[in-house]
């Protein structure tokens, strides 16, 4: 009978130490678990503070607008009404070398727009429009002053209009520009040119 009993005590205590090696099991995987997800969760908040990365700006409407403009050819046909708009007057007499006492409208450099109303005034110009075309040019040299093409066709404008003394100016102040340039040879023959008119038409004056 000694032996039934000492089995079943064996048995208990076996029963026990399962129990609480399996309750030891239990505990550490709970702690092991508490672990991962505290891991986890310091991982993901360091995730949510990272500040985001810098992407490339896109690239603006203007620059683009600027590219393509460069590329545009210039319109050479002049708008409506631009008789209207610029009437025959010498109020901006850029190529005469004196200056009066009045304070003058300012005007920023712009070859561009030179470069246009030289374009439309030779538009008028060959139209035989002189008087349209001599204020687009006197409008090209405010832009963009001492421009030899739009001042000896100024010149040329002027020669046409019966403006001697002032096409004169004008050739002589070609040449400053460009002493050799393309068209220095027709300026020194218009220059000639303009002396003999002038010339001629003062003896009327003198037998009077």
């Amino acid at each position: 009978m000694w032996w039934r009993r000492s089995s079943r005590r064996s048995s208990r205590q076996s029963r026990l130490s399962l129990r609480s090696v399996r309750g030891k099991i239990l505990s550490m995987s709970r702690v092991c678990l508490i672990m991962l997800l505290s891991l986890f969760m310091s991982g993901w908040a360091a995730g949510q503070n990272r500040p985001p990365a810098k992407n490339a700006p896109p690239r603006s409407d203007s620059s683009s607008e600027e590219s393509s403009s460069k590329n545009r050819q210039v319109d050479i046909s002049p708008p409506k009404d631009d008789a209207k708009n610029h009437p025959y007057s010498s109020s901006s007499a850029a190529g005469d070398e004196e200056e009066t006492g009045d304070v003058q409208e300012f005007h920023p450099w712009d070859p561009h727009r030179a470069a246009k109303n030289v374009e439309v005034g030779d538009f008028y110009f060959k139209r035989k429009n002189y008087h349209a075309a001599e204020d687009r040019y006197r409008e090209a040299l405010v832009y963009k002053p001492n421009d030899a093409l739009a001042t000896i066709h100024l010149a040329e404008t002027q020669e046409k209009l019966g403006e001697l003394d002032d096409a004169q100016k004008n050739y002589e102040g070609y040449l400053k520009i460009l002493p050799h340039g393309p068209l220095a040879e027709e300026a020194h023959k218009a220059i000639d040119r303009v002396k003999e008119e002038t010339s001629k038409n003062s003896e009327p004056e003198k037998q009077q």
